[in-house]
């Protein structure tokens, strides 16, 4: 015989129309628990689907976000910065705790580093566009875990719809990984032209990395160079 738990029992009930009776305090009891639940899908769930959303309602979406469980520590969300008409895109991986501070991507010693990789690739901070993988601060600067990174993705995707940038460069481990879904390290997807739907994606280090490691900055030059070359060739 199959065993059934109570809430699959009412629910084949209710697919046949037949009216299971409680006694009213298992009645309260039910309709307090489903209406907790519809309050919950309501909290969690734009008013309307991300894909369609402009830039002030994605902003609200994602200060309201309680998809997963970084919220619980934010100081706020991490949102993006730059110019939302930008020809490049640059994104990263995770808040770290000044970027939960400030709410802005890519400050400190690691967004100063990458400032200046931009200027040696003409171009300034404001005439960018830099969001990251994930729009809340894991705890301890750790990487953010898959289903954080799935429960953001509408929202980095709807950025990148929203920019349609000539190029994204993909700063770091995470930040490649999840836009190529690949699991190969930096150094394996670096040095090549790969492609986000129609839009060339270059590789490289995160600054934070080449702060550890200065000695690698001649290849993240390189990856700037082969960025403008992919740009440049495609006559954007």
């Amino acid at each position: 015989m199959i065993q059934l738990d109570e809430q699959q029992r009412r629910a084949y009930l209710d697919a046949l129309g037949i009216t299971l009776w409680l006694p009213r305090e298992q009645r309260d009891d039910a309709v307090n628990s489903d209406a907790a639940t519809v309050e919950i899908v309501q909290q969690q769930s734009p008013a309307q689907p991300v894909s369609s959303l402009g830039w002030d309602g994605l902003r609200d979406c994602v200060a309201d976000c309680r998809l997963c469980e970084l919220h619980k520590g934010r100081t706020q969300t991490v949102f993006g910065v730059g110019d939302q008409d930008a020809s490049w895109m640059i994104i990263g991986e995770a808040p770290g705790a000044e970027e939960d501070r400030r709410g802005e991507p890519f400050v400190g010693r690691a967004g100063a580093l990458l400032d200046e990789m931009l200027r040696a690739a003409g171009f300034e901070r404001k005439n960018v566009y830099i969001a990251n993988t994930v729009k809340c601060r894991p705890p301890g600067n750790r990487n953010p875990r898959s289903e954080e990174s799935a429960a953001c993705r509408a929202y980095l995707d709807r950025q990148i719809e929203l920019v349609s940038p000539d190029l994204i460069l993909a700063v770091g481990k995470v930040a490649a990984q999840n836009l190529l879904g690949s699991d190969e390290p930096v150094g394996a997807l670096r040095g090549q032209r790969h492609m986000f739907g129609r839009i060339p994606l270059i590789v490289t280090y995160h600054p934070a990395y080449l702060l550890r490691s200065p000695t690698q900055k001649r290849l993240v030059w390189q990856d700037l160079c082969l960025a403008k070359m992919t740009v440049a060739e495609a006559g954007r």
